[in-house]
């Protein structure tokens, strides 16, 4: 069992950065695929990015690649994204996620979501 408590959420402008936090609980968290999704209002939810256990493997949707950066810290049980040059298209509720796959790419629904936080991007 891992739970997963996202920070770091906020209202940033257009170019902006800001930078997510997701601390998990549980002595496995190391074995684990560690990814973020998020949903925009109305929308379904999406994949944003994802990293394997080691963090030897990183994967990300089209429409962030190149601007948001994700990382792990196994020491601390923690897994961070980096967000630059923000656009109002990604405001949404983004979600830190966990798979016992440990080389999850984001391609299947992970089996682990914490409660989310709220980005806000205006223009």
């Amino acid at each position: 069992q891992v739970q997963l408590v996202e920070s770091g959420g906020g209202l940033a402008q257009a170019g902006g950065s800001l930078r997510l936090s997701c601390a998990a609980s549980g002595r496995t968290f190391s074995t684990y695929g560690m990814g973020w999704f998020r949903q925009a209002p109305g929308k379904d939810y999406e994949f944003v990015a994802a990293i394997s256990w080691t963090g030897g493997e990183t994967y990300y949707a089209d429409s962030v690649s190149g601007r948001f950066t994700i990382s792990r810290d196994n020491a601390k049980n923690t897994v961070y994204l980096q967000m630059n040059t923000l656009k109002a298209e990604d405001t949404a509720v983004y979600y830190c996620v966990a798979d016992r796959n440990r080389y999850y790419s984001g391609s299947t629904h992970p089996k682990y979501w914490g409660q989310g936080t709220q980005v806000t991007v205006s223009s």
